[in-house]
């Protein structure tokens, strides 16, 4: 049932009040003043306020600014037998929603407080989306790569500086994007992204600097482009290494300038935009080349941030997993450690996204509590070769359990210098206790005192293989 708090220091007030609204089948608390009153809210889980201007112990203003302090999403609507404008105008400024005057209307009443009503549920529903966003464009990670990234966040997000952000697909370069302008100063205005790369280049122009009626023979109406839209808040240009020269030279000078011109428009129009651009190219390699303007590359290279790919972190794979199946409503589930191993050995071309559809592929085909290797041999696009086999030099003696291993370790290791030998010992240390350890990485790590994720760096810097 709704619940609304009438807060008046008139006893006949409170009960007609409540009278009113307990036949509309809400259910009213009364307070005799505004102390009563924030007491009550910090008890029950109250849907609205009616609350007096003229309040003994405390002002029905000063309870306004405390309710707005602590409960930011409650409505609130004023009341007084003394009413003036100023009065008025001062409540709807301190965040009322509304100001009626005594004696009250029945009618004005029930209409406030639906409308009033209506409002807070918008404002939960906005609430819970936002937080659902949140969560969906949360970067999860505990790798100091990614924490690197955070923080690089952090420190730009509270400036207007340009971003480029740079990484392979899929590593999640938007979600860089959106965590800065949520951070940001901008964060209540707009954030529109434009996939540079996805709009024919007849039309770029249009899309971002939008074009007046009849500057081409499908623009039947004005429109306003990217640019515009984003005014007082942030502009995404995705895949911006994919940009036509034509359209970057334009794009350099509304940067420069602040201004813009509509296609076919003679207007000059002053937009206010951050501008965060993410490639998965070399750019100064684009520009060396020819391809890209290196004094765009400049204007949007003010901060770079590098979003490092999947296997470079291996230690968040198993984190994002888990993610991406909570989001799809299962619960954590358990995993072999060879189902890890392979994980984490894996190349992941398509990166945090491709992980994500494999969460998917998980939460359709797999079965039982436990993700297990052989299943997910079965739903990666390829099976990791490190996990495929192992050198016969490697692989341990069937014929006795006490069988020692071969240690293909040279004395020619004194003939080299220090930094070839010292890495010519550590290649065959790993070989040698991977193979002790049946290959399994964290059996591996833990047995010689090292992180997994340490280990899986020294795999991959020595192109070692394991044995499953």
């Amino acid at each position: 049932m709704t619940k609304i708090l009438i807060i008046d220091d008139e006893p006949g007030i409170r009960k007609t009040l409540a009278s009113i609204l307990e036949d509309e089948h809400y259910q009213a608390f009364t307070a005799e003043d505004a102390l009563r009153g924030l007491e009550i809210l910090g008890e029950e889980s109250i849907n609205l306020v009616f609350l007096d201007v003229l309040l003994p112990r405390m002002g029905g203003l000063e309870a306004l600014e405390r309710i707005r302090k602590d409960w930011p999403r409650l409505e609130v609507v004023m009341i007084s037998g003394h009413a003036n404008v100023d009065m008025a105008v001062r409540a709807v400024k301190a965040g009322a929603f509304d100001f009626l005057e005594k004696p009250l209307s029945l009618d004005r009443v029930l209409t406030v407080c639906s409308n009033a009503l209506t409002m807070q549920k918008l404002r939960e529903e906005n609430h819970n989306l936002k937080k659902s966003i949140l969560t969906h464009d949360e970067i999860v990670g505990a790798s100091e790569a990614i924490n690197r990234v955070r923080k690089t966040i952090k420190q730009a997000a509270a400036s207007d500086a340009r971003i480029l952000i740079t990484g392979e697909n899929g590593s999640g370069k938007e979600l860089v994007a959106r965590a800065v302008h949520r951070l940001s100063s901008r964060a209540d205005k707009p954030f529109v992204e434009v996939n540079c790369a996805a709009i024919p280049e007849a039309l770029i122009e249009s899309e971002l600097f939008g074009h007046e009626k009849g500057a081409f023979t499908d623009a039947v109406s004005s429109r306003k482009g990217r640019f515009e839209l984003a005014d007082k808040g942030t502009l995404f240009l995705d895949e911006i290494g994919d940009m036509s020269m034509a359209a970057q030279s334009k794009v350099l000078r509304v940067i420069q300038e602040q201004k813009l011109e509509r296609v076919g428009g003679e207007k000059t129009i002053e937009t206010d935009v951050r501008i965060l651009a993410a490639t998965n190219k070399d750019l100064e390699k684009e520009c060396a080349q020819g391809r890209f303007r290196q004094d765009l590359f400049f204007r949007l290279n003010v901060i770079p941030i590098f979003m490092p790919p999947l296997r470079e972190r291996p230690e968040d794979i198993v984190l994002l997993l888990h993610h991406f199946l909570k989001e799809l409503g299962t619960e954590k589930l358990e995993m072999e450690d060879a189902a890890r191993d392979m994980l984490m050995a894996y190349e992941w071309p398509g990166n945090v996204r491709e992980l994500k559809n494999l969460a998917e592929r998980i939460m359709v085909m797999g079965s039982g509590e436990t993700i297990r290797a052989e299943a997910l041999r079965g739903l990666l696009r390829k099976t990791p070769a490190s996990l495929e086999s192992v050198p016969n030099s490697l692989k341990k003696a069937e014929n006795s359990e006490s069988a020692t291993l071969q240690n293909p370790l040279s004395t020619d290791i004194f003939n080299l210098g220090y930094t070839e030998a010292k890495e010519l010992f550590e290649k065959n240390y790993l070989e040698w206790q991977l193979a002790k350890n049946s290959g399994i990485i964290s059996h591996t790590a833990e047995a010689i005192g090292i992180y997994p994720s340490n280990l899986h760096a020294k795999i991959r810097k020595y192109r070692l293989r394991t044995e499953r």
